[in-house]
């Protein structure tokens, strides 16, 4: 009986345990009565998640101008006094975002943090958003954090969390069945290495021109290597993210005949799309057709 007991108390350890380490950093108090959280996220993926948990119930905003590159932006005064002022600070990582701990470092007392990363598996590839299965648990942590702020909305935000969790679940399968059979399993994306994770779970081939960000100039040899490569592996379709200049994919495609294609990072977004409010889901819905498209796969 004791031994049930100890075991039973055990597990009850185990699960609390479990359950504070999904809490957000910094302390968890709630905003007043009738007041809306105030969320800052750093850059559009913790925008758009933040945005589908919270609905209408927590204002949102998003420190990164639409169409900037997230991986070498410099916070504004104004930034910093957002996230000082926020209830809660959502980012992605400092790998993605190295100028994050310069913004944690004016967080106020009261603002919850949560790093989007750290609830992701291992990888050499930071954008971690690309697996559906990190995806969940972000948006899990940040619904976590929103409840802790504002408890008497908590079944509000754990319904918009199914629905999106029921949404990753279709986009997962969609993936799955759509990529199965394709002529090609090349992506040769005209940009920096964003797609690794999504690529590996389909059991594609990526191979990019830049690293995982944009630092840096495309060496004239790099573009030559990648010519080389389309030609000498016959690839018909290269991939370029939505918002580069058309310029250097334009010319590769001249160069080899291939077609190109856009791949959404979802990291940034054009004015447009930031305007319409489009979705993670939409944009990685817009991925899916592009790559069915380019690698010419059966429906």
């Amino acid at each position: 009986m004791k031994k049930h007991l100890f075991a039973v108390l055990f597990l009850l350890a185990a699960a609390l345990l479990w359950w504070l380490s999904l809490a957000p950093r910094r302390h968890q108090m709630a905003v007043a009565e009738g007041k809306k959280p105030q969320v800052v996220a750093s850059g559009y993926v913790p925008y758009t998640l933040a945005k589908q948990i919270a609905g209408d119930l927590a204002q949102v905003s998003m420190l990164l101008p639409a169409n900037a590159e997230p991986h070498s932006f410099e916070p504004t005064p104004g930034a910093l006094i957002a996230v000082k002022n926020a209830d809660l600070f959502v980012y992605v990582s400092d790998r993605i975002e190295p100028w994050a701990k310069d913004v944690l470092a004016s967080a106020g007392e009261q603002t919850a943090v949560v790093q989007a990363a750290q609830y992701a598996a291992a990888s050499d590839d930071p954008h971690v958003w690309m697996d559906f299965d990190n995806t969940q648990k972000i948006a899990r942590a940040i619904a976590f954090a929103l409840i802790q702020k504002d408890p008497s909305n908590r079944a509000a935000y754990g319904a918009n969390l199914k629905a999106f969790e029921k949404e990753l679940a279709e986009l997962k399968e969609a993936y799955q069945k759509g990529l199965v059979s394709c002529r090609s399993r090349q992506v040769v994306h005209v940009g920096h290495l964003a797609f690794g994770n999504l690529t590996k779970n389909y059991n594609l081939s990526l191979s990019a021109l830049a690293g995982s960000s944009h630092d840096g100039e495309n060496s004239v040899r790099r573009v030559a290597e990648l010519i080389e490569f389309i030609k000498k592996n016959q690839i018909q379709t290269i991939f370029t993210e939505e918002t580069l200049s058309p310029r250097l994919s334009a010319a590769v495609a001249e160069e080899t005949g291939a077609q190109v294609l856009p791949l959404y990072t979802v990291e940034h977004v054009s004015k447009d799309d930031f305007d319409r409010g489009v979705t993670y889901g939409e944009l990685m819905r817009r991925n899916l057709e592009s790559l069915q498209r380019g690698l010419e796969c059966q429906a």
